[in-house]
């Protein structure tokens, strides 16, 4: 990253909300793992890898939002540059395939003292593999055909809202007790309705030429959208596993 793009933070618009949101997004995610990682060494130890695992989820996001940042200034510094086409999104998809998967282990690590196995662990993340390979495929690599990988996306996606609201991870954290299945709740909103950010944003950023392109007419950026979901969805995953490493203590 060059000295430009190290200081482009100091002359972002007024009206710039794109990268103001990548901004905040950065500072927030810093700021989330930096707590948590303080809070290990006062967590029970049962808990400890949890919270580690949260924070670990907010720092490599804290990093992705750096270079993201910088990239979408870069890029909108070039004359006729539209905010869709400044999209970071590889560096967006290699986030998400790391801290996505990161998320499912936290279902593993509140249900292993039920009875959780490494079996329901790699099903989960596979799916979550599975979900964001086809999304980045139908986004950046075949956009023509945007609604046949968003759709196997999608399958993949309500495979893990299932499991956790009525599969294996709902059982065993039922039969876990009332605060890990008060988390696996909460998770499980965080999963059925935060998640649910992403798939508008992939409708937006793919609309072109596809059965949704209205869509488009929406008027908010697609970074906008995926900034705001990664900052309530990661940052309050942690806070529900930090929250349930007191309850649970």
């Amino acid at each position: 990253m060059d000295h430009l793009s190290l200081m482009s933070v100091t002359t972002i618009a007024k009206t710039d909300y794109v990268s103001f949101t990548f901004f905040v997004g950065t500072m927030a995610m810093m700021a989330a793992a930096v707590f948590f990682f303080m809070e290990v060494g006062n967590t029970s130890k049962e808990w400890r890898t949890s919270v580690l695992v949260s924070g670990l989820i907010t720092f490599i996001a804290a990093v992705h939002y750096y270079y993201m940042r910088g990239y979408y200034a870069d890029q909108m510094a070039i004359p006729g540059m539209t905010p869709q086409n400044a999209s970071p999104t590889f560096f967006r998809y290699v986030d998400w395939l790391l801290t996505v998967p990161l998320m499912c282990v936290e279902f593993y690590l509140i249900t292993k003292k039920a009875g959780g196995k490494s079996s329901l662990l790699w099903k989960m993340i596979l799916a979550s593999v599975v979900m964001l390979v086809t999304g980045y495929w139908g986004e950046a690599v075949a956009p023509a055909n945007a609604t046949l990988w968003g759709t196997l996306s999608a399958i993949a996606y309500f495979y893990i809202v299932y499991e956790v609201w009525l599969g294996d991870v709902k059982k065993l954290a039922t039969s876990a007790g009332s605060a890990v299945a008060s988390a696996n709740a909460a998770l499980g909103w965080f999963v059925l309705v935060g998640w649910a950010i992403y798939p508008l944003g992939y409708l937006i950023g793919t609309a072109d030429g596809q059965w949704y392109a209205s869509f488009k007419n929406i008027g908010i950026d697609m970074n906008v959208i995926y900034n705001i979901g990664d900052a309530i969805n990661k940052i309050g995953f942690g806070l529900v596993i930090y929250s349930l490493s007191r309850k649970a203590a």
